[in-house]
């Protein structure tokens, strides 16, 4: 597993990894979890009667300022597992009733999840798998999963470079996860979907809206339709809170606007994006985070 001696498996690049040195995201050999949930707040297709079947991993290779998860992200709250462990804890959440199994802020796990999956398989599990990124990923990670990942959940967060270095420290960031997400729908193609409505393959693109990015946003959601059409699922979200260290930027220190979000909506409908999930109500709101208790 030369990725666990030498990472390379984000853009990263940093060539370290293990219990002594750690890389720009902090994780170590060992897969650290923050929290195992059956969560109901994803997208409708995901979540089944039950909820979708979340693995809340530990650390990230972004540092996103407004980050809702920041203790779990960037202070690394969790519990280590290994490999055994986790195959154990996906077939646990089969046996629950999870409608998928969802891994979230997975990359720097990918050799360890890889060998996770393959024993859970071997073991019975059947669960389509979701893999839920902020996109900042290489293709020959995203390679790994073919045939393990089923249906793809990137966050596409940023259309200019600028806003992604201030508030993510991500260089380069949309070049990279639009080519990361070239490579994902390579993988996986159209969405696919069972008799109950459940997506059992394909791409969902989620994109949080931020406050003074309106026309950001309208650029990612033009450059999507443009590149795939209806091909993928489209997820805005309006659920932007200003916590951890957004305080810090006053161009990001407060909630999105009504009109803000409804331009960004208006816009997808105006070019003939069809295949779009948008958010109603008060989802901007503290309680809507995790509880990390492992």
């Amino acid at each position: 597993m030369k990725f666990l001696t030498s990472c390379k498996l984000c853009p990263r690049r940093c060539g370290i990894a293990g219990t002594k040195k750690k890389g720009f995201c902090g994780a170590g050999e060992k897969i650290r979890i923050a929290l195992v949930s059956l969560h109901k707040w994803e997208e409708p297709c995901l979540v089944g009667e039950k909820g979708a079947g979340t693995v809340f991993f530990s650390h990230c290779n972004l540092k996103c300022v407004f980050c809702q998860n920041f203790e779990i992200s960037s202070g690394g709250r969790g519990k280590d597992f290994s490999v055994e462990e986790l195959a154990e804890i996906f077939l646990r959440q089969q046996e629950i009733g999870a409608a998928n199994i969802e891994l979230v802020t997975p990359t720097h796990y990918v050799p360890q999840i890889c060998r996770a999956l393959d024993l859970a398989k071997k073991s019975g599990l059947n669960l389509p798998i979701v893999y839920n990124s902020n996109a900042y990923e290489n293709p020959e990670t995203i390679d790994l999963l073919k045939n393990r990942v089923d249906v793809f959940l990137p966050d596409l967060k940023y259309f200019d470079n600028r806003l992604a270095e201030t508030f993510s420290n991500a260089p380069n960031y949309f070049e990279i996860a639009f080519a990361a997400i070239k490579k994902m729908f390579e993988l996986v193609g159209e969405p696919e979907f069972d008799e109950g409505g459940k997506m059992i393959k394909g791409v969902i693109v989620r994109h949080l809206i931020l406050p003074n990015c309106r026309k950001d946003s309208i650029e990612i959601v033009s450059r999507l339709y443009e590149t795939f059409g209806d091909k993928i699922y489209l997820s805005l979200m309006n659920q932007y809170t200003p916590v951890f260290r957004a305080g810090e930027f006053k161009k990001i220190n407060r909630r999105l606007t009504t009109f803000e979000y409804d331009s960004v909506v208006n816009h997808a409908l105006k070019i003939g994006v069809k295949n779009c999930f948008v958010q109603v109500g008060k989802t901007a709101d503290e309680k809507f985070i995790p509880k990390w208790d492992y």
